[in-house]
């Protein structure tokens, strides 16, 4: 138990110190974008004197590590600013956004996982067969394919032939479930085939390399049916890698919505992000890019952590 408890702590500070070079790299990669926020907002038809004290009321004529030093000590105590587009605060402009960022990274989980499982133990069940081959062909042609053009191909077989859902994504809060999930839906299904190859195909090799060790054909030997062996001798000793593939695809479902938020115009937190770069809205961005890299960052603590505890021996390496 201690020995666990100190390899998370270690994770754990690792984790913090990830988290601020990332707010680093963040930072100092957003000044660096093309245009500025007071010209933007005042218009190019504003007088340099204007545009100067616009500047000074931003506190954008401070040095960069003082913007930076003030940044970090206002977020570390929960303020992220406020919005320069529209003088919003942007904790409660990020909140709802956030909220349906969430909501298609779970439904797109729910739809992945089970089917992720299912494939990869019938592709290794019946391995170097027809289906076998076929969930192969499946799962390599999924990968081969980026995420906006799956979700086009969705849009146009779905929404535009077939009527079944709405190619746009227009999400309100007094939606009831069963409008939310039909909104959901089309970008929900591109995510849960941009990540379901991944999953399948680790379940797939894991349990095939399993398969082969000695205790799975004593297991055989003792007459018990394919299944139970599967079941009981096999995913076991593979929930280690494949529960650290869903984690790392659970991170990549939340943090890399942000090419399918766009196409779908979800109003999720990717869409927020690239709405304001196009503003120019440098403590938006900065507060979106934290949470993706804090949300990925503690997703893969997480998958980390749980490899560990499913295999004792990572915790003595030699």
């Amino acid at each position: 138990m201690a020995s666990i408890t100190k390899i998370i702590g270690q994770r754990l500070f690792l984790g913090v110190l990830t988290l601020w070079i990332v707010s680093l790299v963040v930072f100092a990669g957003v000044q660096f974008l093309p245009g500025d926020i007071a010209t933007e907002m005042l218009g190019r038809a504003a007088t340099p004197e204007t545009v100067a004290a616009f500047r000074k009321s931003l506190g954008l004529d401070l040095p960069l590590y003082l913007r930076y030093l003030q940044w970090l000590s206002n977020v570390l105590r929960g303020d992220l600013g406020i919005a320069l587009s529209n003088g919003r605060d942007i904790a409660a402009l990020i909140r709802p956004r956030l909220f349906n960022t969430l909501v298609l990274a779970l439904t797109a989980a729910i739809l992945a996982v089970p089917l992720a499982l299912l494939t990869g133990l019938l592709a290794a069940l019946y391995r170097n067969t027809f289906l076998d081959r076929l969930i192969n062909v499946l799962t390599l042609t999924s990968i081969s394919f980026p995420e906006f053009f799956i979700a086009y191909i969705l849009i146009l077989v779905l929404a535009a032939n077939a009527g079944i859902f709405p190619s746009l994504s227009d999400v309100d809060s007094t939606d009831g479930l069963a409008g939310r999930l039909n909104a959901v839906a089309l970008p929900a299904l591109t995510l849960t085939l941009a990540v379901l190859a991944h999953m399948t195909r680790m379940t797939r090799t894991t349990i095939v390399s399993l398969l082969a060790n000695q205790y799975i054909e004593t297991a055989r030997l003792k007459g018990l049916p394919e299944w139970r062996v599967l079941v009981r001798h096999a995913m076991p000793n593979a929930w280690a890698p494949i529960v650290t593939v869903i984690v790392l695809n659970l991170a990549y479902l939340i943090t890399g919505v942000v090419v399918v938020e766009v196409v779908f115009v979800y109003p999720g937190l990717g869409q927020l992000i690239v709405d304001s770069v196009q503003k120019r809205d440098i403590p938006v961005v900065q507060a979106c890019s934290l949470i993706f890299a804090a949300t990925y960052i503690l997703l893969n603590l997480t998958a980390d952590v749980l490899s560990i505890i499913r295999n004792p021996r990572l915790m003595h390496p030699k």
